[in-house]
């Protein structure tokens, strides 16, 4: 077995490498072209494809925080406003309870309201309304009669004692006919019972001029609504949509399930435009904002980008298709060229391998010879040093084999190396194992990753084998044909020295041992140094 196994091991370890390949299985070259081709296709579709993904997400994110700082802007604006209106009140509210309102105190207050409305550009009007829904007085240059008890907001005091201030619907100014948003706060006489209404109002117009500061796109849009549902303010303002129900609208429905900030990509109701909306409610007052912008608008740049890429991805594929094409009829003309160099090859391989086998073998016992030997010798102690494997090499000598030869002559002396040799060879079966004829009678066997139990069980055997051949040997104490061998094992990765050839001296001073201990033996030894 390892003969057969050695000699192909040597020709095939020397040969060059072209022929082999020639020799070996042929690779579907054709098929193995076409397939990688197509896979690198495939992954330039799918990089585009993912890239293509990642921007558009990327796209869209960036839209959404755009979006909702937007809204946090707007929904500053309104607390900001609605704060000054509150703070009017507030204030309207304690001088009327404070001072009255006999003439006197009327029109030192009339003077204060029409102040807070030329410096506050939010305020629209500042009005005080009686018991009775009566105008007592405003903010206005001129003094106006009318009443205003069917209002909401004046129902909404009437029936309730709260001191906070309410926001109301839009309703249309009385007095100018513009849109308004009415803040309002109730009069209570000193037995806490109602006294009338103070009512600041802001202009809606106000809204509209912020809103339009801000870049929302042609189909972009901006809203301020009520929490039950009415539309204050829409951009792009259309001025039968203030006051509207937007109860059945997707953005209300989304804002009325979390107190929290939001984001979505909504459609909506108004114009069935889907935008991705940004929406917050108003700290401490009953409205929320929301912004949009128009996905389409959003992802134009994107799609742009998107088929501009797509084109050179697919005018890249259908490059590599067309060198596909050309290599693939190169590589046919390739394959028949190396079917006729392949037919030549093979001799010249045979012949390669034949010279090869001379190189590396021992011509009479056909074991490797002593070039190969040293060669494999340092190739597997290598292996072993960096693997951390163990390491085991065994030398042999067949005993008084001089007085042998002197006996039966050289031919017997011959046959007899022979024999030996295939007992040798028998016992290094596995392929990684060497056995070897290192000069005259002596023999070497090299044990690749076996330990001292292993590598002493098939010295043994090899010893045993030799035995078992009763060849006779008269000049032998044993009377028949003996060896004796020296086995030295270790782990090369511990050595100090990187030295294999050392170890050759160690195993052959133990061979001696075992000679001067009577032979027919093997002396084994564990150690990872020449010197031990």
């Amino acid at each position: 077995m390892h003969n057969s196994d050695d000699g192909a091991g040597r020709g095939t370890d020397h040969t060059g490498p072209a022929l082999p390949a020639l020799d070996g299985p042929r690779r579907p070259l054709v098929a193995l072209t076409i397939a990688l081709l197509s896979c690198f296709c495939l992954l330039l579709a799918g990089l585009q494809g993912w890239s293509a993904w990642h921007a558009y997400r990327t796209r869209l994110e960036d839209s959404r925080v755009a979006t909702a700082n937007m809204t946090r802007a707007l929904a500053s604006h309104a607390e900001t406003s609605i704060k000054l209106g509150d703070a009017v009140l507030a204030e309207m509210v304690e001088r009327i309870e404070h001072d009255g309102l006999d003439d006197a105190a009327t029109e030192r207050l009339t003077l204060r309201l029409r102040e807070l409305t030329h410096d506050v550009g939010e305020l629209h009007g500042l009005f005080v309304y009686g018991p009775d829904g009566k105008w007592l007085t405003s903010s206005l240059p001129r003094p106006m009669q009318g009443n205003n008890f069917d209002r909401e907001y004046f129902q909404y005091h009437l029936l309730h004692p709260g001191r906070g201030t309410h926001v109301s619907v839009p309703v249309r100014s009385r007095s100018t006919g513009v849109w308004i948003l009415p803040l309002s706060r109730r009069i209570e006489a000193p037995d806490g019972t109602f006294a009338g209404v103070v009512l600041a109002t802001l202009n809606l117009g106000w809204f509209g001029r912020f809103y339009d500061s801000f870049d929302v796109g042609k189909n972009g849009t901006i809203l301020l609504a009520l929490d039950n549902g009415t539309l204050v303010y829409r951009r792009p303002f259309h001025d039968d949509q203030v006051g509207m129900d937007i109860r059945n609208g997707t953005i209300w429905k989304r804002a009325q399930r979390s107190s929290q900030p939001g984001s979505a990509v909504l459609a909506s109701r108004i114009d069935n435009i889907e935008r991705l909306y940004s929406y917050r409610h108003l700290a401490g007052f009953p409205l929320f904002v929301a912004s949009g912008e128009a996905k389409d608008e959003i992802l134009a740049g994107w799609r742009r980008s998107t088929l501009q890429t797509g084109v050179l991805v697919l005018a890249a594929i259908c490059v590599l298709a067309w060198g596909g094409v050309l290599l693939v009829r190169q590589i046919r003309v390739r394959e028949r060229l190396e079917h006729d160099l392949r037919r030549a090859g093979a001799a010249l391989q045979r012949h390669n391998e034949s010279l090869q086998n001379l190189a590396d073998s021992d011509a009479l016992t056909n074991l490797a010879n002593r070039r190969l030997f040293e060669d494999r010798l340092v190739r597997e102690y290598d292996r072993a040093r960096r693997n951390g494997a163990p390491f085991a090499l065994v030398m042999a000598d067949i005993d008084h084999f001089k007085q042998y030869n002197d006996h039966y002559g050289h031919p017997a002396g011959d046959e007899c190396l022979r024999k030996v040799a295939g007992a040798v060879a028998e016992g290094a079966r596995r392929p990684a194992d060497l056995a070897a004829r290192y000069g005259g009678e002596e023999f070497a066997v090299i044990l690749a990753d076996t330990d001292l139990a292993g590598a002493n069980a098939v010295a043994d055997r090899i010893r045993a084998t030799v035995a078992g051949l009763d060849l006779r040997h008269p000049d032998s104490p044993s009377g028949r044909v003996t060896l004796s061998m020296g086995l030295y094992v270790g782990h090369p990765s511990l050595a100090e020295r990187n030295d294999p050839l050392a170890w050759v001296d160690v195993a052959d001073r133990l061979l001696y041992e075992a000679k001067d201990t009577g032979r027919n033996r093997v002396v084994a030894r564990e150690g990872h140094e020449a010197a031990a």
